[in-house]
């Protein structure tokens, strides 16, 4: 049998820690860790100094056989450091208790582990937390109340009485990612910041990876305390060598390892025996379960391995342990990338633009550090102005979005999107799942975290160098102004190509504009000067249309030619305003004043659009929308009846949804012709006859509707109609009223176990899928969530001039609500929802569910590539990025 493995996570100062279940096993060592208290310690547990049958409580804790007891450990190396434990009282009402050795108390361990207890309790049902607490114990009492949960209190003469809600909210949430991000940060400071490296592989040839590591590590400067291991030098580019790690006087913080595949593991274990905090593996081809193991056992943070290396542009640091042939030259740009070749491509770009790094990580196969924990330390780094992001895969992509999202509202957060294979995609069983291909799903991620997607290192550099140069419009009407009629009518379709309008100029601008500027010249938007102009001229037209009020942003497009070049008026005015200029070699360049000059109207169009993009993130109100009339304990009931999963009955799917407050038109599931004349009887009309058969999930497409259905024998003939053609596999009909017509659209949701559910809109109806004309978005939905779905699919601006979006946006909010509360809803279609004037009606539902896996995306833990599963362990076994 596997020893249980647990959950590696970090405490306040930054060290790891594995949190794990206790078992039998561990008896010893939890009794040893209440002995080894000091007697105050154990009088404010246990409110006795000398507690009676410590033993045996300890010995009711980890007994298996006891499922009301459970203890989580947290292990320091093989050290028991402290224990967070509950015992159920009565329903979903738990005892908790919480005890951490003296000398790594006000470390965080505590309330680590009471985060995990508080995962694992919500996991098997608890739902409150209660504590009696000594007055006295002023530093547990800080513990619960700095939690982040729903906190209450009362005092007697002899005790507080604590009692907690474990409802996740948005207060408990922020509260654990500002925990996160210090933890995060203690810990990076020794991969970014360390005081001492060694390059350890560092080869005397210069032709060896490790002496490209460690001459660069000496030509950029650093002045930490820098040595070497390599058992056949002494010194190596006059930096000291030592034989092994083990040699080393003073255990450096941070260990670069390029020494070959099969030796990785041993120089992983040598350094975490030395005292090492951080290892950056060169490396590739590493056996992944050996060396996990030996950082797990010693507590050391991992780049790596396969990677290009790590740089800190910071000038108090200087570290470039990489083995890149360029210099880091220090700016304000935080990269990571999993693809060293894009680091490379990435820092070359940046350089000719005149930008730098404050960071650079190359993660390459990232077993431990990722893009998340980059985006923990660049949150509120001072010296980090925007963040760029090459991101092959998402471990954690819950996290991520949450905290990108955070990042984002301080710096833009800039993704060279990966390429995304179709050749992976689940066949689609709905309309709604076959819209969730990878892109789909990452590019809404993207969106709602306010991530600016690229496609490539130039399209990034071009946006780099706005984000850089640029304030940002407060909308999206443009000015162009330019000194060649052409290339500015270019540039003002580019512009509304990317979304952008033009501004209509008023007749100040225009008038004073013709009294400053020759007869042939346009004044109206887009403005063309004529090729006559001067630099000092071409300048007053900029300030004047600048300081038109239609106006939020200008393009300035200058080419030269025999009679002059006004590119040198082009300057910074009260708007935001990029600049073109045609004679230039590089795509983009900053000019002197620090604006951003392209080469070509489009790419100037489409950084312009991104800029406006990002304004109106900023100014986007992202929080979750409270609806009203929810009944979340019928929705529950509807999915515990089917514990084993698989395709709702109608009108099963009917309830779901009008539990959620979903307009559905309802129905009666009729298992023979009679039942179904009785039902058409008590609608007294016109109905459909809908088939309920195995198999059968396009009803239409499959022949399973008859519409119009009115009358006993009506209703007997279709009922033959339908058995005729399914035969055995018809279980009955479905018979609902007619619904009135009218314009057919398609919300839905498919939910992926990393991402969480993805909902859908678009045009529906039958022919749907041939039109693949939809919007996605990763829910919860904000109301700008569902607004963006209302604006995201082609033929939308038609919909809604002739219907009213607010019902459609309703639904959506509520089927995104739906899709969260609910997570063992897998798949679900709404087609046809259909907009009669301004109501709105889901005339055919079908829901597919599923066990749920329950998942704690926002629960503090590190990264981890290996197995993690154990018999009888509980602990989250899904490989999830910090």
């Amino acid at each position: 049998m596997s020893a249980p493995v647990g959950e590696r996570a970090l405490l306040a100062d930054g060290r790891v820690v594995v949190v794990r279940e206790l078992g039998p096993a561990d008896a010893d060592a939890l009794r040893a860790l209440h002995h080894g208290l000091p007697l105050e310690d154990r009088y404010l547990r246990f409110f006795s100094a000398s507690p009676r049958g410590l033993d045996e409580f300890v010995d009711r804790l980890t007994s298996p056989t006891r499922p009301r007891h459970v203890v989580l450990g947290a292990f320091s190396g093989d050290d028991l450091v402290g224990a967070a434990s509950y015992v159920v009282q009565d329903g979903d009402t738990a005892e908790v208790a919480l005890v951490v050795a003296h000398e790594r108390q006000s470390h965080g361990v505590g309330t680590l582990l009471l985060e995990h207890l508080v995962s694992l309790a919500k996991r098997r049902g608890v739902r409150r937390f209660v504590a009696d607490v000594l007055p006295v114990n002023a530093r547990m009492l800080r513990v619960f109340t700095d939690l982040g949960l729903v906190f209450t209190s009362t005092s007697d003469c002899d005790v507080v009485h604590v009692d907690l809600g474990l409802e996740a909210d948005e207060n408990y949430l922020e509260a654990v990612a500002d925990r996160e991000r210090a933890a995060d940060v203690a810990s990076l400071r020794s991969v970014l910041e360390p005081a001492s490296v060694v390059v350890v592989g560092a080869g005397r040839s210069p032709n060896s990876v490790g002496h490209a590591v460690l001459r660069n590590l000496r030509a950029g400067g650093y002045d930490g305390d820098l040595c070497a291991v390599n058992p056949h030098a002494r010194e190596i580019a006059g930096v000291p060598c030592f034989r092994s790690v083990a040699d080393i006087p003073d255990a450096p913080e941070l260990a670069v390892v390029c020494v070959p595949a099969h030796a990785v593991p041993q120089v992983a274990e040598d350094c975490g025996r030395s005292g090492v905090k951080a290892l950056v593996v060169i490396t590739s081809g590493v056996d992944a379960r050996a060396l996990t193991a030996a950082v797990r056992r010693h507590g050391m943070r991992l780049v790596g391995p396969n990677c290009v290396g790590v740089a800190s542009g910071d000038p108090d640091v200087r570290l470039n342990a990489t083995f890149m042939r360029d210099p880091v030259v220090s700016g304000g740009i935080g990269v990571v990338t999993q693809s060293g070749g894009i680091a490379i491509a990435v820092l070359e770009a940046l350089g000719r633009l005149g930008l730098g790094v404050s960071d650079l990580v190359s993660t390459g196969d990232k077993y431990d550090v990722s893009g998340n924990d980059l985006l923990l330390w660049w949150e509120r780094d001072t010296h980090t102005r925007a963040v760029v992001l090459y991101l092959e895969s998402f471990g954690n992509p819950r996290k991520f979005a949450r905290l990108a999202r955070r990042v984002a509202r301080r710096k833009p957060v800039v993704a060279l999107r990966a390429a995304s294979s179709e050749a992976g995609q689940r066949a689609a069983a709905s309309h709604t799942a076959a819209t969730a291909t990878p892109a789909v799903t990452r590019d809404a991620l993207f969106r709602q975290a306010g991530v600016i997607a690229v496609d490539g290192v130039t399209e990034l550099v071009e946006v780099l160098a706005a984000l850089h140069a640029t304030p940002l419009p407060t909308g999206r009407s443009v000015a162009v102004v330019g000194n060649a009629g052409g290339l500015g009518v270019l540039a003002a379709d580019a512009c509304v190509h990317n979304g952008l309008s033009l501004a209509e100029l008023g007749t100040r601008t225009t008038g004073a504009l013709r009294a400053l500027l020759p007869a042939p010249a346009s004044v109206h938007n887009p403005v063309d000067t004529t090729a006559v102009v001067d630099d000092e001229t071409f300048a007053r037209c900029l300030d004047l249309v600048a300081a038109d009020p239609a106006v939020d942003a200008v393009i300035a497009v200058t080419v030269p030619t025999a009679l002059g070049d006004p590119k040198s008026g082009v300057h910074r005015t009260t708007k935001p305003l990029l600049a073109v200029s045609t004679d230039q070699d590089r795509p983009v360049c900053l000019v002197s004043g620090g604006t951003a000059c392209y080469a070509e109207p489009a790419r100037a169009a489409a950084a312009l659009a991104v800029l406006v993009e990002r304004g109106r993130w900023l100014r986007t109100d992202h929080e979750p929308v409270e609806l009203p009339d929810l009944d979340l304990a019928t929705a529950r009931a509807v999915v515990a009846a089917r514990p084993e999963g698989g395709w709702l009955d109608p009108d099963q799917a009917v309830r779901l949804l009008r539990a959620f407050g979903v307009p559905v038109l309802g129905g009666v599931v009729a298992a023979d012709a009679e039942a179904a004349v009785r039902a058409q009887d008590a609608y007294g009309g016109p109905v459909a006859v809908k088939a309920v058969a195995r198999d059968l999930l396009h009803k239409s497409r499959g022949g399973g509707v008859l519409l119009d259905v009115d009358g006993p024998d009506a209703v007997r003939a279709a009922f033959a109609t339908l058995a005729g053609r399914f035969g055995d596999r018809l279980d009955g009909v479905f018979v609902q009223p007619m619904g009135a017509p009218g314009r057919e659209l398609l919300v839905g949701v498919v939910s992926d176990a990393r991402f969480g559910p993805l909902v859908v809109t678009g045009l529906g109806g039958v022919d749907t899928d041939l039109l693949d004309d939809r919007a996605a978005a990763l829910a919860p939905l904000s109301a700008a969530d569902a607004d963006e779905l209302l604006r995201g699919f082609r033929a939308a601006p038609k919909v809604f001039r002739e219907h009213p979006a607010g019902p459609v946006r309703d639904v959506l909010l509520r089927v995104g609500r739906l899709a969260e509360l609910v997570p063992e809803v897998v798949e679900l279609d709404l087609n046809p929802l259909v907009l009669d004037g301004d109501r709105v009606l889901a005339v055919d539902a079908r829901v597919r569910v599923a066990p749920a896996r329950a998942v704690d995306p926002f629960l503090r833990r590190l990264r981890d590539p290996e197995p993690r599963w154990a018999p009888g362990q509980d602990i989250e076994t899904s490989e999830v990025e910090s």
